[in-house]
């Protein structure tokens, strides 16, 4: 192993504004001097901004220049408050612009998500770009690199999977020489490329997942998160009071949790770090003298209960039209399905003559699967729903969750407790 290369994440939201960037800095050059790789995100709201220009061109509104244009006036502020002369910095970002705009110029993509992933992935381009120049400008040298040239993946668009031996290759070949005392290197997450250098995205909020993979290739000394919280909390302050820090979490607890839909960290994050013994760290943008959360191989499983909520949720009925049991053929049948419109499921029950399950409702894909298969099958669903998972559950916390509250689903192991829930309506007496 290599033993001192290491390796920073930053997320859109310690990219917010200037004085943000500035924090950054402040940050990254207390490392100076250590070879280190960078990882940013696309800036703020950039990626959600981006994928309303693709669905403007998609229907053809008309408005996809028009929002494409804002994004590009946000970055430009941002560069004119950050550097005194911006125009170097700005010719970099222009030509990054222009190639959203070489999409924008052709009749909408067929393949929606092909389209998606070559005008989204320009936000962490553009991010890096700046990122990279403002450090040099300050002293802190960066080299900057595009993390197309190193991942290189699949063509499952929007949901990209690593070819793991190029991107290895790659790594060694095309960063490492790069990583130097003397300077950061800065890429880009949540992006790679097919062998035909189409751009491809790793699945939403994916950057972690790029540090990841860039950690295991490099064998990296360790990895950290910066975050806008203290660590892995027990539950998501925005929506629990009296959260805890973990201090400490074992590798196997945070898949556990991220699998669960704990949003702190990406799912797909952990695995390529526990296969090499990398330790990660999440640690916090704003107050970075904390200890954060460590985790790594060297941690007892004793903790108290946790809670991931995953919103935007909906629950499919599927019963056979003829009333047959659902047979195994059925399921061979369904689970096809299911993989060809890609649906997440997260929850799953069956009993004789149907089939629930509990899925994320993104982009319609629910009713493309339920149209895709009325012929043979009967599907009723049930939208605006709230998937509650607790680890280490006990019985009080699971009835302070559930004040209020309907269960449509529910399962348990010794460990874990799933439950699919809504909001109960209140009721009044009439006076």
């Amino acid at each position: 192993m290599n033993g001192d290369i290491r390796v920073f994440k930053f997320g859109g939201a310690s990219l917010r504004d200037a004085e943000r960037v500035r924090n950054v800095a402040s940050i990254l050059k207390n490392y100076f001097g250590e070879r280190l790789l960078i990882v940013v995100s696309a800036m703020d709201k950039t990626t959600n901004a981006l994928e309303k220009v693709v669905a403007a061109h998609a229907s053809k509104s008309g408005k996809a220049y028009e929002l494409l244009a804002e994004i590009k006036t946000f970055h430009y502020k941002m560069t004119e408050t950050l550097f005194e002369d911006s125009s170097e910095v700005n010719n970099l970002i222009h030509d990054i612009f222009v190639e959203a705009e070489w999409v924008l110029d052709e009749e909408p993509h067929p393949h929606y998500d092909y389209m998606y992933d070559q005008i989204v992935g320009i936000g962490e381009l553009v991010s890096s770009r700046i990122m990279a120049s403002y450090l040099s400008s300050i002293g802190l040298t960066t080299h900057w690199l595009d993390a197309r040239d190193i991942i290189k993946t699949d063509n499952l668009y929007r949901e990209a999977w690593v070819k793991w031996d190029e991107t290895v290759e790659n790594a060694k070949q095309l960063a490492m020489p790069h990583l130097q005392p003397s300077q950061f290197v800065m890429t880009q997450g949540f992006i790679g490329s097919t062998s035909e250098n189409f751009t491809t995205t790793l699945g939403r909020e994916g950057s972690d997942y790029t540090a990841a993979i860039f950690s295991y290739c490099l064998d990296a000394k360790d990895m950290s998160i910066w975050k806008d919280v203290p660590g892995v909390l027990t539950a998501d302050p925005r929506l629990f009071d009296n959260v805890t820090k973990l201090d400490r979490l074992s590798y196997k607890e945070a898949i556990e949790m991220t699998y669960y839909g704990a949003s702190v960290i990406h799912p797909k994050t952990i695995k390529p770090l526990q296969n090499k013994s990398i330790p990660l760290y999440v640690k916090s943008f704003i107050h970075p003298e904390g200890e954060g959360t460590l985790i790594s191989s060297q941690v007892e499983d004793k903790y108290p209960p946790m809670v991931a909520v995953e919103r935007n949720q909906a629950v499919l009925y599927i019963s056979t039209r003829d009333f047959s049991f659902v047979a195994e053929h059925h399921m061979s049948y369904l689970f096809n399905k299911i993989a060809e419109y890609r649906l997440q499921v997260n929850m799953m029950q069956n009993t004789a003559i149907s089939f629930a399950i509990c899925v994320n409702n993104i982009d319609d894909k629910i009713h493309q699967f339920s149209a895709g298969i009325q012929h043979n099958y009967g599907v009723i669903i049930d939208e605006g729903l709230e998937l509650m998972t607790v680890r280490h559950y006990n019985q009080q916390t699971v009835n302070s969750l559930l004040d209020g509250k309907m269960v449509f689903l529910e399962e348990r192991t010794p460990n874990t407790i799933q439950m699919v829930v809504k909001d109960l309506p209140v009721i009044t007496r009439k006076v």
